[in-house]
C-alpha cells in the first residue's frame, strides 16, 4: 500500500509539472496561478502545495530536469583526471545546441526561461534560485578551462574567471536569440561551427589573457 500512495504521489506529481509546463509556455509565468495549474492537471490546490511551496519551486522543477543528462559529462569535463577537458566541454555544448534544436519540451521550458518568466515579487525566490545558478556554472566552466589550461588545451595566461564569464554568456546569448527567432539561423546545422567559435575565442582573444 506504501509503494502504491508513493507511486501515485510521483504521478500526481508529474501531472502538475506536465500542467506547469504547458500554462506557463502558453500565458507566461505572471500569468498563470496556482489554480490554474490545478484545474489544468486535474488536481486540487492543496496537491500542488503538497509538493511544491510555489511558482518559483515548480520552474525550478522544470529546470532541473533538463540539466540531469548532461550531468556526467559535466562533472567529467570538470575533473582533474579528464585528459580532454576542452573536449568535454565541446561535446557537451553542442549536445546543449542541439538538444534545445530538436527536443520540444527542452525547448519548451527553456523557452518559458528566456522569454516568459517575470522576475516579479512572488518570483523572488526563482532570481536567487537563478543567480546562484549562473555563479554556480561560471565556477563549473572555470574549472575545465584550468583542466585545459593544465593540459595545454588553451593558452597558460588564460584568466579562467574572465573567460568562464565570456563563454557563458556567448552560450546563453545563442540560445537566447535562437529561441526568439528561430528561423534566423538553423541551430542543430550551426551547432559545431557556433561551438567551435566560442573555443576559438578561448584560444585566441587576447582580451581573455592575464
Amino acid at each position: 500500500m506504501a509503494r502504491r500512495t508513493k507511486e501515485e504521489a510521483q504521478e500526481t506529481r508529474r501531472q502538475i509539472l506536465e500542467a506547469a509546463e504547458k500554462a506557463f509556455y502558453e500565458r507566461g509565468v505572471a500569468r498563470t496561478t496556482l489554480g490554474d495549474i490545478a484545474t489544468l492537471a486535474g488536481v486540487t490546490r492543496g496537491a500542488i502545495y503538497w509538493h511544491f511551496s510555489n511558482k518559483a519551486e515548480l520552474v525550478q522543477a522544470m529546470l532541473d530536469s533538463l540539466h540531469e543528462p548532461l550531468d556526467e559529462l559535466a562533472r567529467a569535463s570538470e575533473s582533474e583526471d579528464e585528459p580532454d577537458p576542452l573536449g568535454c566541454m565541446r561535446t557537451l555544448l553542442i549536445h546543449v545546441f542541439r538538444q534545445v534544436a530538436l527536443d520540444p519540451q527542452t525547448r519548451r521550458i527553456n523557452e518559458i526561461l528566456f522569454h516568459k518568466c517575470e522576475f516579479t515579487d512572488e518570483m523572488c525566490d526563482l532570481r536567487r534560485q537563478r543567480q546562484a545558478a549562473s555563479v554556480d556554472c561560471n565556477v563549473k566552466i572555470g574549472l575545465t578551462l584550468r583542466n585545459a589550461v593544465a593540459r595545454g588545451q588553451l593558452p597558460g595566461d588564460l584568466d579562467p574567471a574572465r573567460a568562464a564569464i565570456a563563454i557563458h554568456a556567448y552560450i546563453h546569448g545563442i540560445i537566447a536569440q535562437w529561441l526568439l527567432v528561430s528561423d534566423s539561423f538553423e541551430l542543430q546545422a550551426e551547432a559545431e561551427r557556433l561551438v567551435d567559435t566560442g573555443l576559438d575565442m578561448l584560444r585566441l582573444s587576447p582580451g581573455l589573457r592575464n
